[in-house]
């Protein structure tokens, strides 16, 4: 009987411990089949790789990216007794209103946004108030219903980036403007018109960084062969071929001039002959991108690319050059004038000035629709299109901005029709835009070559590396002889015929009015469009300059609206010694005009009669 009982023990202790056992296997397997929140060995920094810049020829950053933070703050945290000194120091060291931050603190329990849109000066800042608000006890743990422990205290986090335009509404609207997106709680800015719609791509950040590796007992990475990293690859900055400096004085010239016409904008550009460089594209019609109102709308677009137009009389050395690269005339050929109206077909042409009998080049010079209307029908309507098109015309000039409208020429059909012939010839029937313009007038100064227009310079990543622009090859549109005797007829425009206002001694200038009806609702009204397109040269330097007003109110004459643009942007070349002006041509020029000066009072008193 004892010795029953006994193994009755022995049996039941070794129950007990083979129960022990399996339990103990049960949770050996269960802890290693399940995960577990144990604290981990690793950690993981990361940081957003940011847009690039936008920087002038001169260095200037025009269009910059500027982190954003956000202050968090967990109210369960705040000691109550010392909530009234939170809101007091968050307010001196944001600037946000007393009121607010308590408002915010009072909407609900638990975490908080107490600020957005932070800078990081700011945020520095509000980092150390964090750290100091802890050393002064104003936050406290708190206890969740599971028993942990939980102290956060104010948090300063990346929310975002803004575009920053330190210089305002210069160098609008080319250089266009963003808009923000929200992309995982981050906000990220994407372009939308202008130079930061055309590079975006290259704009927007490449990588964001990201550092995983082994912690120290303080919880800071340990870098080494086994850590995973990833450095931050920023956008691209891209630098322009403009110089702010320059460009500032165009934009106050067309304002200045823009108010004096009542005009509803000029634009202006300034491109180098031989490169194609722009280096200045200047609109009245401006605004600032940080701060877009409703009445900045009819300003948001590049007109020098996205507005087309009849041209009217700066279309006239186009048709010339094409008929004389045919040789279809000779510039010393006589035309009729008709005495200044001439009942062509169906159709009445009239001249500003009459002539009876005129010389081919004189029907430039002196810009006579009668005559250039009796040359152009000496071309077939395929050479007609053809040659407008060889000079640009209804292509993409190749300008590095978006949206631009490629215009209209009438079709090889309608130009073997006499009268679309005619006036076609003198800028109507057809719709061009101002850079297009531009780039086939520098045919006529850089040797016949056709060369497309170009705003930016290069690429640079962060490294300093350049990507140059792919530049494409110029294309021999006429012979340079023909060129060349182009642009002695444009110089003859200055000095005796239409663009007269343009002349400056010691220069080489040279250039074509255009003054052209607005048609509205299908009918022309008494509005115009005025152009001056034309050269001005040094010894070393050639740049070709396009001016366009667009309906100036006090008066309509290209010739004393878009005319004094050119000139008064020349004269700011010559102080700037962009251009120099031969000194022994400037003194010709001032010996020549005392010569013809009245000398005595009698003279002076008959000059004035």
């Amino acid at each position: 009987m004892r010795h029953s009982n006994k193994s009755k023990k022995i049996l039941a202790l070794f129950l007990v411990l083979l129960s022990g056992f399996v339990i103990f296997l049960a949770v050996m397997l269960y802890t290693a089949l399940h995960e577990r929140d144990i604290p981990s060995i690793y950690s993981e920094d990361t940081a957003k790789a940011q847009r690039g810049s936008i920087v002038s020829a001169d260095g200037y950053y025009i269009a910059t990216t500027q982190k954003l933070y956000k202050a968090v703050v967990n109210t369960r945290n705040i000691d109550p007794d010392k909530e009234e000194l939170f809101i007091q120091l968050f307010s001196i060291y944001s600037g946000t209103d007393p009121d607010e931050i308590r408002q915010r603190l009072h909407t609900r329990k638990g975490s908080v946004t107490l600020s957005y849109h932070i800078s990081p000066k700011e945020a520095m800042y509000l980092k150390t108030l964090a750290f100091e608000l802890r050393r002064l006890g104003v936050f406290i743990e708190y206890e969740t219903p599971g028993g942990d422990r939980i102290l956060q205290g104010l948090s300063i986090l990346e929310s975002g980036e803004a575009r920053r335009y330190p210089y305002g509404r210069l160098l609008t609207p080319l250089l266009g403007y963003p808009r923000k997106i929200e992309e995982e709680g981050y906000t990220r800015v994407y372009g939308i018109k202008g130079l930061e719609k055309f590079f975006d791509e290259e704009l927007n950040p490449q990588q964001n960084k990201t550092q995983k590796a082994l912690r120290d007992v303080n919880g800071y990475l340990i870098l080494n062969r086994q850590s995973d990293v990833k450095r931050q690859i920023n956008g691209l900055t891209v630098k322009l071929n403009i110089p702010i400096a320059f460009q500032a004085r165009v934009e106050t010239i067309t304002d200045q001039i823009k108010e004096q016409l009542q005009a509803d904008e000029i634009i202006a550009t300034v491109m180098e002959a031989k490169t194609g460089k722009i280096i200045a594209l200047a609109s009245s019609n401006r605004f600032d991108p940080s701060r877009i109102r409703h009445e900045d709308y009819p300003s948001l677009n590049t007109n020098a690319i996205e507005y087309s137009y009849e041209p009217g009389s700066v279309i006239k050395p186009i048709i010339f050059a094409l008929l004389l690269d045919r040789n279809l005339i000779n510039p010393y050929d006589m035309v009729n004038g008709h005495g200044g109206k001439w009942k062509f077909g169906r159709k009445v042409i009239v001249d500003e000035h009459k002539f009876d009998m005129i010389s081919a080049e004189d029907v430039l010079v002196h810009s006579s629709n009668i005559g250039i209307a009796q040359l152009a029908q000496k071309l077939g309507g395929v050479e007609y299109t053809e040659g407008l098109q060889k000079f640009g015309f209804t292509r993409f000039s190749g300008v590095d901005l978006p949206y631009e409208k490629r215009g209209s020429i009438p079709s090889s059909t309608q130009l073997n029709n006499y009268l679309y012939k005619a006036i076609t010839s003198y800028g109507y029937g057809m719709r061009a835009n101002a850079m297009q313009i531009l780039k086939a007038y520098n045919v006529f100064n850089n040797g016949g070559k056709l060369i497309n227009p170009m705003v930016v310079e290069a690429l640079y990543d962060d490294n300093g590396r350049a990507i140059p622009m792919q530049i494409q090859s110029p294309t021999q549109v006429i012979a340079p002889a023909t060129a060349e005797r182009m642009k002695q007829i444009l110089i003859k425009t200055v000095n005796v015929g239409t663009g007269i206002g343009a002349k400056t001694p010691g220069l080489e200038i040279g250039g074509k009015t255009g003054t052209a009806h607005i048609a509205k609702k299908g009918k022309y009204v008494n509005s115009y469009h005025t152009s001056f397109v034309g050269f001005a040269n040094d010894k070393k330097r050639q740049y070709t300059i396009g001016i366009t007003v667009i309906e100036p109110r006090t008066v309509y004459f290209a010739s004393i609206t878009a005319v004094p643009v050119f000139k008064a942007i020349v004269d700011v070349m010559v102080e700037e010694k962009m251009l120099v002006p031969d000194p022994a041509a400037v003194a010709a020029a001032e010996a020549a005009a005392a010569a013809a000066a009245p000398t005595t009072a009698e003279e002076s008193a008959a000059a004035v009669r």
